[in-house]
């Protein structure tokens, strides 16, 4: 291997190790690069150098996971290989569209995985660990012992041995607001009105040809307000294959729904909420999605009482860039969501993005041509308060809070996010005692940043239902509902500035580029509307 090239891709370490084993085997075997080792002396630092190499090559357990496993016997483990970055693929033709660019995506994950984790999984499988391989983040989820996690930890194809908490969603506290009571029903929700969606239908455009993802507790798919939309119903009967994945399985905590589900359940009501903000309607008196006229899929990432883990979240987003049957069979990228909300947050805290695990996922679905919402998180009114995965990262579109007064909502995570050069949040929408779908098929008013994401998801639908050519362009979509939002009459009046600037500063860390408005993004992003049409 060409030492650049070896060193670009694995580093400069592994090429020394790699070269070093590729000399002494020379040797032999008695082939010419035996002579160019010139002294016992030379061999001896080699040797020396190649140890201290295996050390530092080494995979690096959480001490956490380490010290659990002591104690507990079992732990739940997350083995990370040092290859994580979003293959390159070759230049499109001109002519390609981006499902072609998806598949070549897909196809060098699934080739890089099997080829790189074949000699773990052979471990794995002699010892008899239970375990599930990803390609989405190129890392496998496995039971293991303290004996196993002591051997695994020595080997130099794995990176990271991370754990894999149970992670409770954190709801927003509840605010009042002025012009909105509890339970009170709306023909149309307050939030979809002020972004101005209405008007987006009133133009013949409510997310038609778009498929949005839930990815969260589950869905009472049979719901008023979400049946007639489920991408699984095609009128008279429902198929669950390719629109439903259930990533919690045997071993997990549950209460109501059971386990590796085949047919879609949400005990929590969370997912049954926030999909809805973003594409339901009974089409009278509860008209609560942004965009209607979109179709809806999901996978369920957290558990009955809204605990979720790395590997469900992963297991999710592999799913949804290329959605597989009920049994977890023949996937097809095809298939895949054109938007994916993520009201829910990784905690760093409890060791999720200890080892960025998942980054990758996040970013291969980004680069798989999929918008990807994430909710801000509910920490707020305090600075820099935007902590969690996936909204830290900068391949995900991260949205806060607002009441109907427009003001930032004192619960609404703040930027600026350490480490990253974007603005965060990107930009806030109604988050305040929003009226959506919950369980049983009922109706409730909830509050949240988990709210306010939706409602991005179903304007970018709405975006796409206008101009088709924006799927596959996650960026593209960003830039518009970045560069069209709300400005002039945002306030926080819980936080005077955050990272140096104020909300005299646009964009800043307290409402990124402004409060959402989707006729506003229409118009920016569509030639007919921008000649006239209002």
């Amino acid at each position: 291997m060409e030492t650049a090239y070896c060193v670009a891709l694995m580093g400069p370490c592994w090429c020394l190790y790699d070269t070093i084993r590729l000399a002494f085997a020379s040797i032999f075997r008695g082939f010419s690069m035996a002579m160019r080792i010139h002294s016992a002396v030379r061999q001896s630092s080699m040797l020396t150098l190649a140890f201290a190499c295996h050390a530092a090559l080494a995979a690096n357990v959480n001490p956490d996971l380490a010290a659990r496993a002591a104690h507990e016997g079992i732990v739940e483990a997350l083995l990370v290989l040092p290859d994580q970055a979003t293959p390159m693929l070759a230049p499109l033709d001109a002519d390609a569209d981006y499902k072609t660019h998806r598949r070549a995506l897909v196809d060098a994950l699934r080739a890089r995985a099997e080829t790189q984790q074949a000699n773990v999984r052979e471990w794995l499988d002699a010892r008899g660990v239970t375990y599930r391989a990803y390609w989405i983040s190129n890392l496998l989820w496995a039971r293991v012992s303290a004996a196993d996690l002591a051997a695994l930890a020595s080997r130099d194809d794995l990176k990271t041995i991370e754990s894999n908490p149970h992670i409770a969603l954190h709801f927003a506290p509840v605010e009042k607001s002025a012009q909105m009571l509890p339970n009170q029903v709306e023909s149309v929700s307050w939030g979809v009105d002020m972004i101005q969606a209405p008007r987006v239908w009133a133009a013949g455009f409510s997310g038609q040809g778009v498929v949005v993802a839930g990815n969260d507790s589950g869905f009472q798919w049979d719901h008023p307000a979400l049946k007639t939309h489920y991408r699984g119903w095609n009128g008279s009967q429902a198929q669950h294959d390719y629109n439903w994945h259930d990533a919690v399985h045997a071993g997990a905590t549950v209460d109501t729904c059971g386990l590796d589900l085949q047919v879609p359940c949400d005990a929590a009501g969370h997912g049954t909420g926030t999909v809805g903000i973003a594409a339901g309607s009974d089409g009278g008196s509860n008209q609560i999605g942004v965009a209607p006229g979109a179709r809806w899929m999901g996978c369920r990432n957290m558990d009955d009482f809204g605990d979720g883990t790395p590997q469900r979240y992963i297991e999710c987003m592999q799913w949804l860039l290329a959605p597989t049957n009920l049994s977890g069979a023949n996937p097809n990228p095809d298939l895949a969501p054109d938007v994916i909300n993520n009201s829910w947050g990784c905690s760093v805290a409890e060791g999720c993005t200890a080892g960025n695990e998942l980054k990758p996922a996040v970013d291969n679905l980004v680069a798989g041509g999929i918008f990807f919402v994430a909710a801000a998180a509910n920490d707020g009114p305090a600075c820099g308060t935007i902590a969690y995965a996936p909204a830290i990262y900068d391949s995900a579109f991260a949205v806060g809070a607002t009441d109907d007064f427009d003001r930032v909502s004192s619960y609404s995570s703040r930027g600026p996010v350490a480490g990253i050069a974007k603005t965060r949040p990107d930009l806030v929408a109604p988050g305040d005692a929003i009226r959506s779908a919950t369980i049983n098929s009922g109706y409730a008013v909830g509050y949240g940043t988990s709210a306010a994401a939706p409602h991005a998801a179903g304007a970018a639908a709405l975006l796409m239902s206008v101009n088709p050519a924006l799927k596959g362009h996650p960026e593209q979509v960003a830039q518009f509902l970045r560069g069209s939002a709300v400005r002039n009459f945002v306030s926080d009046p819980y936080n005077t500035g955050c990272g140096g600037l104020t909300m005299a500063n646009w964009p800043n860390f307290q409402a990124g580029y402004g409060r959402l408005d989707a006729w506003a993004a229409v118009v920016a992003a569509d030639t007919i509307f921008k000649n006239g049409v209002d």
